[in-house]
């Protein structure tokens, strides 16, 4: 692997070499790998509530067949720290291009090939162990993507524009979104059921292709970035970076992870969690609650590039802290909200995934600026990806067990204390961390 992603690295151009990308490629490069990532965990999320239990799993035990199915989507978790620790690595030792090309290749590739696979039907128990294994692939790019992407966006930011340059990356949350729901409402409006579960619920991954094609024309044609060569340059790579983290960046590395636990926490809870609770307590039917959730996203996508100018103005850190006394006083009223009839509903998505842009989009520049260049790949891959299992894997799960054991009131105050918990790391991280 080392050896083909070296045949693609730029990293022993010489020193003398004055090629500079310019802004608009460089945001599209770290963009298109993240609306990707997204658009993937939507469409994989949705067929494997719809699709994945009836054609890849036993007919026998519907209930055995769809928890099965979140099984393989619960893969993709436990991959990322792997792809984290690999892409990392090679981010780190030959460069962020050739890496973040490799990466998008990995995640990219997967997803299509899950489109072409066949069914139980058809091969049989060899069905499921084919969708796990492109499940781990999927997984095993998006552990280097985010970081690589993040680091393409930054270290070719001008220092006063830090922030709003690692906000594009960030974008490709609401842009996968949208994208998603959109072709799902489309098939859902255009075709029947059977046609649908034939071959319609193929389409999204399939033609995933195009934006991977997208991604891999502007990243081949992007140079290293300037700090990176400039690492390069004065011989300052770092043999195992992974082990220089353990040894020297320990702090860095847990305080940066739960300082991103909020904003997977308020994430998940206001996709996954909500459209379920939505869909079977509240009695919203599938359509009714995915317009609730696209108005949300479209708030979400706006607030991102506002909390990029607000932190270069005036510090992602004070953005940071804000935002997250902003997502505990939420918390403290999401019941009311999501129980207050279809007005509350649009409220309770307006204001939450509001919140999620003003915290997602300075966590990137966040994340990646306590880790000096020589391992900074691997430190903001692994910080990131260690919040996700943290704040993601596990939130749908306890939401849903404190709700039905207790009451939404619950869920509310479990988002509060994943947002202090934020806070108080933000605190400690202090001004020259993040």
């Amino acid at each position: 692997m080392s050896d083909a992603i070296s045949r693609i690295s730029p990293a022993a151009d010489s020193p003398n070499d004055v090629k500079t990308n310019s802004p608009a490629r460089v945001l599209i490069a770290s963009l298109v790998g993240t609306t990707i990532e997204f658009f993937d965990f939507y469409v994989y999320a949705t067929a494997a509530v719809l699709v994945f239990p009836h054609l890849f799993f036993p007919a026998s035990d519907p209930t055995s067949a769809m928890l099965q199915s979140f099984a393989t989507f619960s893969i993709a978790f436990f991959a990322r720290p792997v792809g984290a620790l690999i892409f990392g690595h090679f981010g780190d030792r030959i460069g962020r291009k050739a890496t973040l090309v490799a990466a998008l290749m990995t995640m990219g590739l997967s997803t299509v090939l899950i489109g072409l696979l066949p069914g139980y039907e058809s091969v049989g128990v060899l069905a499921p162990l084919l969708l796990a294994l492109c499940r781990f692939g999927q997984g095993l790019g998006l552990g280097g993507e985010w970081g690589g992407a993040v680091l393409l966006a930054t270290e070719n930011a001008p220092p006063e524009k830090r922030s709003w340059y690692a906000m594009f990356p960030q974008l490709g949350a609401p842009i996968g979104f949208i994208l998603s729901a959109g072709f799902f409402l489309i098939l859902s409006e255009t075709m029947t059921k059977d046609t649908f579960m034939s071959y319609g619920w193929r389409i999204p991954f399939v033609a995933s292709l195009a934006l991977v094609a997208v991604g891999l024309y502007v990243r081949l044609n992007i140079t290293e970035t300037p700090e990176f060569q400039k690492a390069l340059d004065k011989q300052e790579r770092v043999a195992v970076p992974i082990t220089e983290i353990l040894r020297s960046h320990k702090r860095s590395l847990v305080l940066g992870t739960f300082v991103a636990v909020a904003t997977f926490v308020l994430f998940y809870l206001m996709t996954v969690f909500t459209l379920s609770w939505g869909t079977t307590k509240l009695g919203y039917s599938r359509e009714q609650f995915l317009v609730v959730q696209l108005v949300g996203v479209v708030f979400f996508g706006l607030t991102i590039p506002i909390a990029g100018l607000l932190s270069d103005r005036f510090s992602r850190r004070r953005v940071l802290i804000l935002t997250t006394i902003g997502i505990a006083v939420f918390g403290l009223f999401y019941s009311t909200l999501l129980e207050g009839g279809i007005v509350g509903a649009f409220a309770c998505s307006i204001i939450g995934l509001a919140l999620m842009g003003f915290t997602y989009g300075p966590i990137g520049a966040a994340l990646a600026a306590p880790f000096p260049t020589g391992v900074r790949y691997t430190g903001a891959s692994m910080t990131f990806n260690l919040a996700s299992i943290f704040g993601a894997s596990l939130a749908p799960f306890i939401a849903t067990s404190l709700a039905t054991s207790y009451s939404l009131t619950y869920v509310g105050y479990y988002l509060a204390a994943a947002a202090a918990i934020s806070l108080l790391c933000i605190v400690l991280s202090g001004h020259e961390e993040i």
